[in-house]
């Protein structure tokens, strides 16, 4: 198994809720596949660089996990099908980091953000495959 950093971009109409339960279903595929997830962490609605289909913001997911070929292509799928997930990102990288990214350690109002980190890996720099 490989380790894996991805991000999903949620509409920005959809609820926290509704985030919270996409995630949760991503965790869950991770784990019916064997995989494992290392690290997750909500960076909130945040504004877009671009318009992408009529949204301007977006909530940002990150997980970083540990997966095989076939639990990639079974999140690829998922992500298609959603009409919530608006894109995605899915880098290799030789390790996970154990530290919290730099957009969690403060917000624009200068108070600490939370992080949900697990099965914490070393904080090696992640390099692009």
């Amino acid at each position: 198994m490989a380790f894996y950093e991805s991000i999903i971009i949620i509409r920005q109409d959809v609820s926290s809720t509704e985030v919270d339960r996409i995630a949760n279903e991503f965790q869950q595929i991770i784990k019916d596949h064997n995989g494992r997830v290392i690290k997750t962490e909500y960076w909130g609605l945040r504004q877009l660089a671009y318009e992408i289909n009529n949204n301007k913001k977006g909530h940002y997911y990150f997980m970083g996990i540990e997966a095989t070929k076939p639990l990639l292509d079974e999140m690829d799928r998922k992500i298609k099908l959603s009409e919530s997930i608006i894109r995605s990102s899915l880098i290799k990288v030789d390790e996970v980091s154990k530290d919290p990214s730099p957009l969690l350690k403060v917000d624009n109002a200068g108070s600490e953000k939370t992080v949900d980190v697990t099965n914490k890996t070393s904080d090696k720099k992640p390099s692009a495959v």
